[in-house]
């Protein structure tokens, strides 16, 4: 996957590289965060497919339960792709342990 994400600062855990953060270009959010919109751009999903927008055009922005640390991002030309990133960034625990080639940064 080509990607602009520096992708994840981590903190080194007792056995394990945790990460924390996950970055795309200028921006940092928590990895909590990053779940959270993962799991309601998922959500969007399961609206009639005829009335779904596809997903590299879809941005949250106007999701009542989006994290407050994601509006800046909604002012962003580059909003629905910057959603989509974080979005693959959070894909299966990929971004709990620093074990995996995407993870680079952790320290």
């Amino acid at each position: 996957i080509k990607t602009s994400l520096k992708m994840l600062i981590c903190l080194l855990g007792h056995t394990l590289i945790i990460c924390r953060w996950v970055q795309d270009g200028d921006l940092k959010f928590p990895l909590e965060s990053v779940k959270k919109l993962k799991e309601l751009m998922d959500g969007s999903r399961h609206i009639n497919p005829r009335m779904r927008v596809p997903m590299a055009s879809y941005s949250p922005c106007q999701e009542k339960h989006l994290p407050e640390e994601f509006q800046p991002v909604c002012k962003r030309e580059d909003a629905p792709m910057v959603f989509r990133r974080l979005s693959l960034a959070a894909e299966d625990d990929l971004c709990e342990i620093c074990a995996n080639a995407a993870c680079a940064g952790c320290f």
